[in-house]
């Protein structure tokens, strides 16, 4: 038995989590895969029931799970909330409780939707790039760390960037890994140039690549890499780098696509992995039938390629969703004149009813 603890969270979280289980629903029933969900509240949901974004009854439901799927949390009803039981904090409890050191962001242009990037057809059609990002360490957890008050009456802040050689090991056999499901191609990324943790990083990714010969293994300097996504995207398939490097370049890779409700993610510690949607609680749209479920529904098939090693059930999805797509189906965030407009609802079932 494979237990999956959902966690529809705020917003139109739990409208794209209703979605997303009508998909896993059916590829179990097709699959014989024998999933157990449970349910449990995080973010402002859980605060507004338990005082606390993070309930130890949630902790305690995702440590027992294989996998973790997260809708979204957070919103403008919670923003007031002192810093540390604010909805957000949740999901940096979860990753350090879970210790998911790995994340997973695709940024996929896919043919139908090729017109909504900001980038000439030529330049980004045949984009997939999978980032890998380093989660849990980097310049955003070393210490020392903080801002202090100097003689001089002025203020100095310090953050520290510290890579040990074990983190960056187990970062590296993630991307290699995934690379290996994938084309076989990884870009590190780094400013060895300049910053001495990161030439360590460069040194180390090297080594490992030693374990995989049948993957091909590049270096770009960050700086180039940001130029380059722009410039010619279809040379990346997979992209390994830091905490910070990563969150930036994920965000650029993204807006490649066009549309934040097309992306999904992982973020992994071995096969456990919690998987969530790119975009946010977006409350404005909560309750309206208007959310795109498409970014959730891909997170599944994330969850079931990475997770659960079923690559068939996941290409199911996938080619659901090019199909749905292909056929001009669309939510208002990807919706142009000429298509069919539909809700949260019609995507999730037009998506069952192509996986059949």
């Amino acid at each position: 038995m494979v237990k999956i603890a959902i966690l529809p969270g705020d917003g139109i979280g739990v409208e794209v989590i209703e979605e997303a289980e009508k998909v896993l629903a059916l590829l179990d029933k097709k699959y014989t895969l024998g999933f157990e969900t449970e349910k449990a509240l995080v973010g402002g949901s859980a605060y507004d029931k338990f005082g606390t974004p993070l309930p130890e009854s949630t902790l305690t439901l995702a440590k027992e799970a294989d996998a973790v799927l997260l809708g979204a949390v957070g919103g403008p009803k919670w923003e007031s909330l002192d810093y540390g039981v604010r909805p957000e904090r949740a999901l940096l409890g979860l990753r350090a409780e879970l210790d998911l050191y790995a994340n997973l962001r695709p940024a996929k242009v896919y043919p139908a939707l090729v017109d909504a990037s900001s980038l000439k057809r030529e330049i980004i059609e045949g984009t997939d790039i999978m980032v890998v990002r380093e989660l849990v360490g980097g310049i955003y957890f070393g210490e020392p760390k903080g801002v202090e008050q100097l003689p001089d009456g002025t203020e100095r802040g310090v953050n520290t960037l510290v890579y040990t050689t074990p983190e960056i090991e187990r970062i590296a056999k993630v991307a290699f890994d995934v690379a290996r499901k994938r084309g076989k191609k990884v870009c590190s990324v780094d400013k060895a140039n300049v910053l001495e943790c990161t030439e360590l990083w460069r040194r180390v990714v090297s080594g490992i690549h030693q374990d995989y010969q049948d993957v091909e293994l590049s270096h770009m300097y960050v700086d180039n890499c940001a130029m380059q996504l722009v410039r010619w995207p279809k040379q990346f398939d997979v992209i390994v780098t830091t905490n910070m490097f990563g969150d930036i370049l994920s965000d650029e890779a993204a807006m490649l696509t066009g549309s934040i409700g097309m992306l999904p993610s992982a973020s992994l510690s071995g096969k456990k992995g919690m998987y969530e949607p790119v975009h946010g609680s977006a409350p404005d749209i909560m309750g309206q039938n208007k959310a795109n479920p498409i970014a959730t529904i891909l997170s599944v098939a994330m969850m079931l390629r990475y997770s659960f090693d079923l690559a068939d059930a996941a290409e199911d999805i996938e080619q659901a969703v090019t199909k749905v797509l292909e056929d001009g189906i669309r939510t208002p965030d990807i919706h142009t004149e000429g298509y069919t407009l539909v809700g949260t609802k019609e995507m999730g079932d037009k998506i069952v009813e192509a996986i059949g």
